[in-house]
């Protein structure tokens, strides 16, 4: 299904003349517009915030509040969808730059001739439709994958279960062939639901549907039981992993345990993934009074400069063999922000990394 709009755009007139706003009102309604008016920007805000408009066409010189202020304000409102801004300008105001430059997408001068003032309004309001059809377009893919990878789910947490019946000999005694074969068969199962997950939970976030409980967390007592969990990955692989924990006030933060342990994990996990020999060093410390620094060290491969600054966003993948699909990193950072906190990267060709993580102890 693809973006259609079948209903009149929906225009918003802004000046303080009322000769203006009748001319200008006459015209885009004799073409088929809905026309709303505001006769100052104090009055266009508090309309634009009850309904939306396809377009707004703006007077730029009004008395109390201008055009300037009105564009700057609507374009500072990050949740709010596309909105075409027309200023409307005397011949002899000043220059419109400063106007373009705080968002807005056209001028018109005054005074206003039918022709230039409907292809105007054509052309902005043919940019909104298609930006809108843009918008749809990923809002439907996004559910799409959201539905499609919640599905995928269902068959692979069956199949990871049933294999694990196999190898506990629910059908018999496995022959040291078929219990490796199944081993392979599980761990590769293993791996792509993890990554069906972790797809899940981007989307979740990205769509604004992930619902954190926020409660007091025991970071130090957290830490020790990923450790715990990761430990036996580390050990074939002649691996340390060891936690040093500073001298702090408290070791408790608010925030869903449930996404901070998946954040560790994913961390934690990666330094074990990428390093082949040394080990992975936790350090847990104050940065301030209400922030807790997390930096997980490890004595891998590094990250080439010019990854490290894409190394957040999504499916940014590395160039090293092991790189997975690009995802685990961006969700850690989304998870992050979720608790108002940021994290970072440092790291040295050759020499490992250093992902720090800061926390608010409050929220």
């Amino acid at each position: 299904m693809v973006y259609n709009n079948t209903q009149p755009d929906k225009i918003l007139v802004v000046d303080d003349s009322p000769d203006n706003v009748f001319l200008i009102g006459t015209i885009l309604e004799e073409d088929g517009y809905i026309v709303s008016t505001a006769e100052n920007g104090a009055t266009a805000l508090a309309k634009i915030e009850e309904s939306s408009f396809d377009l707004v066409l703006l007077d730029l010189m009004m008395p109390g509040m201008d055009g300037y202020e009105v564009t700057r304000r609507i374009r500072a409102n990050k949740g709010m969808s596309f909105m075409p801004i027309l200023l409307i300008t005397a011949h002899d105001s000043p220059n419109v730059a400063q106007g373009l430059d705080l968002g807005a997408d056209d001028f018109i001068r005054k005074p206003v001739t039918v022709d230039e003032l409907l292809a105007r309004v054509r052309s902005l309001l043919r940019l909104k439709h298609s930006i809108d059809e843009r918008d749809e377009i990923a809002r439907q893919r996004e559910d799409f994958v959201s539905r499609l990878t919640h599905d995928l789910r269902t068959p692979l947490v069956a199949a990871e279960r049933m294999l694990e019946l196999l190898l506990q000999g629910a059908l018999g005694e496995l022959s040291p062939q078929m219990n490796e074969i199944i081993t392979i068969m599980g761990r590769s199962n293993t791996n792509l639901l993890a990554m069906v997950n972790t797809l899940l939970e981007v989307y979740r976030f990205d769509a604004g549907r992930k619902a954190l409980a926020f409660l007091p967390v025991d970071i130090k007592t957290l830490l020790q039981e990923v450790i715990a969990e990761l430990t036996p990955i580390a050990q074939p692989k002649g691996l340390t992993i060891n936690l040093e924990v500073g001298e702090l006030s408290q070791t408790t933060v608010m925030g869903d345990r449930l996404e901070l342990h998946r954040l560790l994990t994913n961390l934690v996990g990666n330094a074990i993934k990428f390093t082949d020999k040394g080990g992975v060093k936790i350090r847990l410390n104050e940065e301030s009074d209400d922030v807790i620094r997390i930096e997980i060290a490890d004595t891998g491969t590094g990250i080439p400069p010019e990854e490290q600054v894409t190394l957040f966003e999504r499916f940014r993948q590395g160039s090293h063999k092991r790189s997975g699909s690009g995802l685990g990193l961006y969700l850690s950072r989304r998870i992050v922000e979720a608790h108002q906190g940021s994290i970072h990267v440092s790291s040295e060709l050759g020499k490992g990394s250093v992902f720090t993580i800061y926390l608010p102890t409050k929220q």
